[in-house]
């Protein structure tokens, strides 16, 4: 299957130091919404919370091939989840499903399993939240997560919790993690982004791990396409 690579238009920085790059701007009212970078999604900020809009180069789009991601047989994966991390392919795979299954960026999914669990399928916080996800265990069961150290539940129970959260918020990607961080009522309750540096911090990781996954995506395109043109070129010799 061969994606094409998005490429960000402009590199926005706001008032409090947060960094996101964007692919185009738009005014809402009194916010500016910006698109961010291959997800299709967006943030609202406050118009004059922008401290500084650099254009990025611009680049040629280039094509991706991606592999489809292969099924894993039910015996494979149940001992799959026994491990403590795993492996790339099969983060990828999982999280290729969920994606999939959801129509969330597969890039979001896995910056979201970085600052959550940093990858670590037995993973507990303080507040007793379990697994790559960090369900807590309401939530994991008000989502059919039998097992939150099971690395398949965990990744279709939070995936499936993000999907519920970015319907609500209208594909807001900010306000969607700073719910699945903080909670809906505390979003709700501030009407967008809560105070809480925590919070915040978690929003701006995400959304730059989450930005780096993309820049390396698009560096790697346009190195294969200069190495295609290159082969192309001495074969026409």
């Amino acid at each position: 299957m061969v994606l094409p690579v998005a490429r960000a238009a402009e590199h926005v920085t706001l008032k409090n130091g947060f960094e996101v790059d964007c692919v185009r701007r738009e005014v809402v009212g009194d916010k500016v919404r910006l698109y961010l970078t291959g997800a299709g999604n967006y943030m609202d900020v406050a118009a004059d919370a922008l401290a500084r809009v650099e254009t990025v180069a611009d680049a040629p789009v280039a094509a991706v091939a991606v592999a489809e991601p292969a099924m894993i047989p039910v015996s494979d994966s149940a001992k799959l989840m026994t491990f403590a991390k795993l492996t790339t392919l099969e983060m990828h795979t999982m999280l290729a499903h969920a994606g999939t299954a959801h129509n969330i960026d597969e890039d979001l999914l896995a910056s979201l399993v970085k600052a959550e669990s940093g990858g670590q399928v037995h993973a507990v916080s303080r507040t007793g939240a379990r697994g790559l996800m960090q369900l807590m265990p309401g939530t994991a069961n008000e989502l059919g997560v039998k097992d939150a150290f099971r690395a398949d539940e965990n990744i279709a129970g939070g995936s499936e919790y993000l999907d519920q959260l970015l319907t609500r918020y209208h594909d807001n990607v900010a306000l969607a993690l700073a719910a699945y961080n903080a909670g809906p009522r505390a979003v709700d309750r501030y009407h967008g982004i809560p105070p809480y540096h925590e919070t915040q911090a978690y929003v701006a990781r995400v959304i730059r791990e989450f930005n780096r996954r993309k820049l390396a995506a698009r560096t790697a395109a346009q190195v294969a396409d200069a190495h295609s043109v290159v082969a192309h070129a001495a074969q026409a010799r």
